[in-house]
């Protein structure tokens, strides 16, 4: 056994195929994953488990540059939208808006992989955009750093929590 490291099998191969700018869907029970899609399953109960508990997982396990979910997160739920900043302060990532029918029509066909929680409650999807270790590439002291990537350093080295503008 892999201790401290996801231990479902399908969800640990997806997430080591990915590659950057590749999408991580994370929804809702309730939300429509497309046919076809590279679908893992983990609800098992009501709110079992929660999209929270997946995405601290993900922020363990990978590198996100953006994370996308309906601006109406911000404020009309406003205890999801602090765990979401909470769970990504110190990320990297930053925040862009896109609204339920666009992560359902855009985002959803063009994941890699979706991953569905257990979570019953309204908002609770999210598009991450896969990205790298923005310390490890350019670490050459001969190479010049994309201003992407000092950016993203900063966000990390300074803790910034993440706002959805």
């Amino acid at each position: 056994m892999r201790a401290g490291r996801i231990l479902h099998p399908e969800l640990a191969r997806a997430l080591a195929q990915l590659g950057h700018t590749d999408t991580v869907l994370v929804t809702d029970a309730g939300f429509p994953i497309p046919a076809g899609a590279n679908r893992i399953d983990l609800g098992f109960y009501p709110g079992l488990p929660d999209v929270r508990d997946i995405l601290r997982v993900l922020r363990a396990e990978l590198f996100v540059e953006e994370v996308r979910f309906a601006p109406e997160v911000k404020s009309h739920h406003p205890r999801l939208y602090a765990d979401v900043q909470e769970i990504y302060t110190g990320a990297g990532a930053t925040f862009v808006a896109a609204p339920h029918e666009e992560l359902i029509e855009v985002w959803a066909p063009r994941a890699k992989v979706v991953i569905r929680s257990g979570s019953f409650e309204p908002w609770a999807n999210f598009a991450l955009t896969a990205s790298t270790d923005p310390f490890v590439w350019f670490a050459e002291e001969d190479v010049t750093i994309l201003p992407a990537y000092v950016v993203r350093r900063q966000l990390i080295t300074d803790s910034v929590v993440p706002d959805l503008p």
